[in-house]
């Protein structure tokens, strides 16, 4: 069957990012994902769906391993759906630790890999592959609220957020033919906020209102948050605020 709908999600091996996989499924989907493992329960609800399903196993903490996948996906799209959405979800907050803590090169470029060069490299490709096709191309970064507001021991983290909210709107003005945002989609319950709440108070000095949110039953649902996300993504404004935040929607 023809897909109307090309999508491509990466970390979409849980939390945040297999929630929008999960919603992204159809009949009408090609549906490509990006993560370190493969999910089997995406695979099954795939079949159940009639979806078309690609996943690829990568590490884009690696960046000769995310320059091949962003080539091999784009090179192996269908050329003839209605719309392509590109997600850059994938995303890691470690290293967590005091600016003057931080002395392994090696942990702070793996982040800055994974959470802005990945994104550059795929984005490149992306637009590279649907501009010829002359079709409704978006493109969603996952940001947060960490890269507009400076957060002790997220040096890293909010240093690579600020990075693509800055990104996505230089690529935005560019006028590729793309629309694009760096959207902040709030405080969802996933392993990365398990990991933030078990962070030492000495390197993290916000865990306490982090365990708060968590106690007080604060914390969104991957799967909700996935759903307003997607009903976003295809609004007819979508691209109008580039830096924008789920929280403004319903």
């Amino acid at each position: 069957m023809q897909a109307t709908t090309v999508a491509i999600v990466t970390g979409a091996s849980r939390g945040l990012g297999q929630a929008l996989a999960m919603g992204l499924l159809g009949p009408d989907t090609y549906l490509c994902t990006v993560a370190r493992t493969r999910n089997t329960e995406l695979a099954a609800r795939a079949a159940q769906s009639g979806a078309q399903l690609q996943q690829i196993q990568c590490d884009l903490a690696d960046p000769a391993a995310a320059e091949q996948t962003a080539t091999r996906i784009m090179g192996s799209l269908p050329t003839d759906a209605q719309r392509y959405l590109l997600i850059n979800n994938a995303g890691i907050v470690d290293p967590v630790g005091q600016a003057d803590q931080l002395l392994q090169a090696s942990a702070i470029t793996a982040a800055l890999t994974l959470n802005i060069t990945s994104v550059m490299l795929l984005t490149a490709a992306f637009v590279q592959a649907s501009k010829p096709r002359q079709a409704d191309s978006r493109i969603l970064n996952i940001s947060s609220g960490a890269g507009r507001n400076p957060t002790p021991g997220w040096s890293v983290y909010c240093a690579s957020k600020a990075a693509l909210d800055h990104y996505t709107r230089v690529l935005a003005c560019e006028n590729h033919g793309v629309r694009a945002v760096a959207l902040a989609p709030g405080v969802i319950d996933t392993a990365m906020q398990h990991a933030i709440r078990g962070a030492a108070p000495a390197d993290f000095p916000n865990v306490a209102k982090f365990q708060q949110l968590h106690e007080q039953g604060q914390l969104s649902s991957p799967e909700a948050t996935a759903a307003r996300i997607l009903r976003y993504i295809v609004r007819d404004d979508f691209g109008d605020t580039v830096l924008d935040d789920i929280r403004n929607y319903d």
